[in-house]
C-alpha cells in the first residue's frame, strides 16, 4: 500500500517536472524565434546606422569647419535628429528581443505596430516595398507587448520576402464595435500561397523555405508561434491566400478599453 501511494506520487512528481521543463522550452523556442526575426532584418538595420553615423561625422565635420552661428545650429540639428532615430532603433530592438513574462496589459495597437516598423522600415525601403498603414480610431487590446510584436514581426517579414521590389504591403488596424474585437490585418501583393499548402502552414516544422547561408528561415516555425501566441489570448488567426495574388493574414483578438490617463497633483 506504501509502495503504491509512494509510486503515485512520484508519478505527479514526474509529471509537474516534465510540464515544468515544456514550459521552459517553449519560452526558449519563442526567444530564439524572435532573434532568428530580427537576424532577417540584420542588413538593412546595420545599413541603417551606418548611414545614421555617417550623417553625424558628416555635419560634425561642418560644424567643425565652419563657425558661424547658423552653420552650427544646422549641424548639431541634423546630429540630433540622427541621435534621435539610433536612439528609437535601439530602444526598439531592445523592447523586442527582450525575454519576457506572460503579463497582459491594455495596449494601444498603434503604438505596437509603430514600434515594430521602426525595424522594418529600412528593411522595406531597400527592397522597395511601399507601405500603406491605416489605423481606424484608437484600437485597444489587453496582450503581452513582447508576444505580439513577434507575431507582427514575423508576419510583416514573411510578406516582404513573398514579394517582389515594387509589391505593397498593407497593414490594417480597427476596433469590431458589434463583436466586441480588435482586429489587424497584414496583407502583401506576393506570390501566394498555394491551396494544397494552406492548410499546413500553422503546423509545426512545416515550411516552404529554406534556409540561407546564415542559418535564417526554413524552420516552419514562425506561423506556428504566432497561432499559438494568438490563440494563447483567446484570439483567432485567419489567412486568405491566392497564387499571384498575394496573402492576406488577420487577428483578431479580445477588444479592451483604452486606459484612463491618472493625474497626479502637485
Amino acid at each position: 500500500m506504501m509502495s503504491n501511494t509512494s509510486d503515485k506520487y512520484n508519478n505527479i512528481d514526474d509529471i509537474e517536472q516534465l510540464r515544468s521543463m515544456l514550459v521552459q522550452a517553449e519560452q526558449q523556442v519563442m526567444q530564439a524565434q524572435k532573434m532568428a526575426s530580427v537576424g532577417e532584418l540584420a542588413s538593412s538595420i546595420t545599413h541603417e546606422f551606418n548611414n545614421i553615423l555617417t550623417t553625424v561625422i558628416n555635419y560634425s565635420k561642418l560644424g567643425l569647419r565652419h563657425k558661424d552661428a547658423e552653420s552650427r545650429e544646422k549641424a548639431f540639428n541634423k546630429i540630433l535628429t540622427a541621435a534621435q532615430r539610433a536612439s528609437k532603433i535601439t530602444t526598439g530592438m531592445l523592447s523586442y528581443s527582450r525575454a519576457g513574462g506572460n503579463r497582459r496589459e491594455p495596449h494601444s495597437l498603434q503604438r505596437l505596430i509603430n514600434d515594430v516598423l521602426v525595424l522594418v522600415e529600412k528593411d522595406l525601403q531597400v527592397h522597395r516595398i511601399t507601405l500603406d498603414l491605416q489605423v481606424e480610431g484608437e484600437p485597444h487590446a489587453e496582450v503581452n507587448s513582447g508576444q505580439l510584436q513577434q507575431v507582427l514581426l514575423n508576419l510583416i517579414v514573411n510578406a516582404r520576402q513573398a514579394m517582389k521590389p515594387g509589391g505593397t504591403l498593407t497593414i490594417k488596424a480597427h476596433r469590431n464595435m458589434d463583436a466586441k474585437t480588435v482586429e489587424l490585418l497584414i496583407q502583401d501583393t506576393g506570390s501566394g500561397i498555394p491551396p494544397e499548402t494552406l492548410p499546413k502552414i500553422f503546423d509545426r516544422f512545416y515550411t516552404t523555405k529554406s534556409s540561407d547561408e546564415n542559418g535564417q528561415g526554413g524552420t516552419g516555425l514562425g506561423l506556428a508561434l504566432c497561432k499559438d501566441v494568438v490563440e494563447s489570448h483567446q484570439g483567432r488567426i485567419r489567412v486568405e491566400s491566392a497564387v499571384g495574388h498575394g496573402t492576406r493574414f488577420t487577428l483578431i483578438l479580445p477588444a479592451c478599453e483604452k486606459p484612463a490617463l491618472i493625474s497626479r497633483a502637485g
